[in-house]
């Protein structure tokens, strides 16, 4: 499946967005096969047409299989979305049982804000493509379905939103810290003296040459920057 992108002078451009695979005549047969031997009992599968108009499989003879033309023509791909990795954060999430800390200590806010849930979208984008807030409201969000799988819409992504949320946070950092210590103990039978945690959400990416001509009190030019 491609996507048709007209060009400055005209010209049409495809973008590949979709491979659904190659169905030659072989394939067709085995494909015809394959559905006549399921179809033997009462709960007989309908067979799906996948092929061109001016290919598309003849009926059934004695219409004891009922065929569903697909015109491949008239398919369009509409907001494709990431969502198995969106999928798995939350899952991961309620593991150590966040989803319910979060929601007993971020309430609501008086316009309705889910602040629970703000959170564990800026934790599940941090996982997934770490990057700035900014980039999550212009890009991330819409790319993924985080929406429909918390069950909100844009405001979850609302910039001003994002950058208090994590202002919310100090008050319950203590409460934090304990309830992970304990489902961490719960879940792995855990032993322990000392246990430490990485809770740093600020992070800087750089070239290495960079940090070598700064390190020698060179200012880096535009190759190196």
């Amino acid at each position: 499946m491609v996507e048709n992108r007209r060009l400055h002078d005209g010209r049409v451009l495809q973008r590949h967005v979709l491979y659904l695979g190659e169905l030659n005549g072989r394939q067709e047969a085995s494909w015809r096969k394959t559905v006549d031997h399921f179809g033997q009992d009462d709960a007989a599968p309908q067979q799906v047409a996948l092929f061109p108009d001016d290919l598309a499989p003849a009926a059934s003879p004695d219409d004891t299989l009922p065929i569903v033309s697909l015109r491949l023509g008239a398919m369009s791909l509409r907001r494709p979305r990431q969502w198995g990795a969106c999928w798995l954060g939350c899952e991961l999430w309620q593991q150590p049982g966040l989803d319910a800390f979060w929601r007993e200590h971020l309430p609501p806010g008086r316009e309705g804000t889910r602040w629970d849930l703000v959170l564990q979208t800026l934790a599940l984008y941090r996982l997934i493509d770490p990057g700035s807030e900014w980039r999550l409201h212009r890009h991330w969000f819409d790319h993924s379905a985080i929406a429909e799988l918390l069950g909100s819409d844009f405001t979850l992504a609302d910039p001003h939103r994002l950058y208090a949320c994590h202002d919310k946070l100090l008050t319950h950092k203590r409460a934090l810290f304990d309830h992970l210590t304990g489902r961490w103990r719960d879940l792995f039978k855990a032993k322990y003296e000392v246990l430490l945690y990485d809770l740093t959400s600020t992070y800087f990416e750089t070239h290495w040459k960079t940090i070598s001509l700064i390190a020698n009190g060179n200012t880096p030019g535009p190759t190196s920057a």
